[in-house]
């Protein structure tokens, strides 16, 4: 099979700027479509932003005002899907003759979710993934997702999914992801700790999966003068350091990993290195145990009404008489 040229993103939020991070990211578009990559990857909440070092005024039992306008502001930089913003990302794609995968601060209506949207070549919103379980203070600020937006996409160069930060680490999740064949498996994030790092491996090899990672460089700088984070203020302050890498499905390392500064990893993929990994290792195949064990994913999905058109809670004519 032709190689495939790809790229990752390692770039910081203009945080609480989305106009301005959307410019940046048309940036990047433009220098990973140089390379001619045909899959362009970028972190978690890259569009919105991750607010890391913030409380949002938040205890046990109480919260505070101020708390409530970081919020506020938070809020206001999330994007609607779709929207107008969208929009702008769907040309980025079509421009970059390229899929996008990008993590997005999504609203709907006064609820917030961490999200990766699909966008195709043509410019089309493919596909959205809403995180499934936010980790730690992040669920005070964002909403959980369910199992109708868990999307592998068939696409030219390979199906394509993608599994956000801790999401990695929830086995049943990525046996999903497994069983439907995935063979780039996009990890937008902002956990620059070492640990990704051996995560990241892990699971190329264990789904015999390209694996590529976008993480956050962020650092005080590019944050409002009055953004309160217990990390500091001074302007050089890394609050996300980076640690992007793309993985082959042996766990060998194509790119990266890259620290301290904003940068467009680059690789180019073999997908036939996928099957040439499941030779002896399918996890959700022929190294699969069907008769002692059985996963049952939820696709349906959830909210909190629902409207039942058959139902009524007035007696029927017919009861009456």
């Amino acid at each position: 099979m032709e190689k495939q040229p790809v790229a990752v993103v390692q770039a910081g939020s203009r945080l609480f700027d989305t106009p301005a991070t959307l410019d940046e990211m048309g940036r990047h578009c433009r220098e990973a479509s140089q390379v001619g990559a045909r899959l362009i990857v970028f972190p978690e909440a890259y569009i919105g932003g991750y607010p890391k070092g913030l409380d949002f005024g938040a205890r046990v039992g109480s919260r505070t005002a101020a708390g409530r306008n970081d919020f506020l502001r938070y809020q206001q930089s999330a994007i609607e899907v779709p929207g107008p913003e969208v929009r702008q990302m769907s040309k980025f794609a079509k421009t970059a003759h390229a899929w996008l995968v990008v993590g997005v601060i999504e609203r709907d209506r006064s609820t917030l979710y961490c999200s990766a949207l699909f966008f195709d070549p043509d410019g089309n919103l493919a596909g959205k993934h809403r995180k499934l379980m936010p980790t730690a203070s992040e669920r005070l600020i964002w909403g959980v997702g369910d199992g109708s937006t868990l999307p592998v996409l068939e696409t030219a160069i390979g199906k394509l999914a993608a599994a956000i930060c801790w999401e990695n680490y929830m086995p049943a999740l990525r046996m999903a992801m497994y069983s439907q064949g995935v063979s780039l498996w996009c990890a937008p994030t902002v956990d620059d700790r070492d640990m990704w790092q051996s995560s990241m491996r892990h699971i190329a090899y264990e789904g015999r999966c390209f694996v590529l990672s976008a993480c956050q460089y962020l650092r005080r700088d590019a944050c409002p003068a009055d953004y309160d984070c217990i990390q500091g203020n001074k302007p050089d302050t890394e609050l996300i350091k980076g640690g992007s890498v793309i993985m082959s499905p042996m766990g060998e390392i194509l790119a990266g990993p890259v620290y301290g500064k904003e940068a467009v990893l680059c690789a180019e993929l073999d997908l036939d290195d996928v099957t040439r990994g499941k030779f002896d290792l399918d996890v959700a195949g022929h190294y699969a145990r069907p008769d002692v064990f059985q996963l049952i994913v939820d696709t349906r999905a959830r909210s909190g009404v629902a409207y039942d058109a058959t139902s009524t809670s007035s007696t029927s004519a017919t009861e009456r008489q």
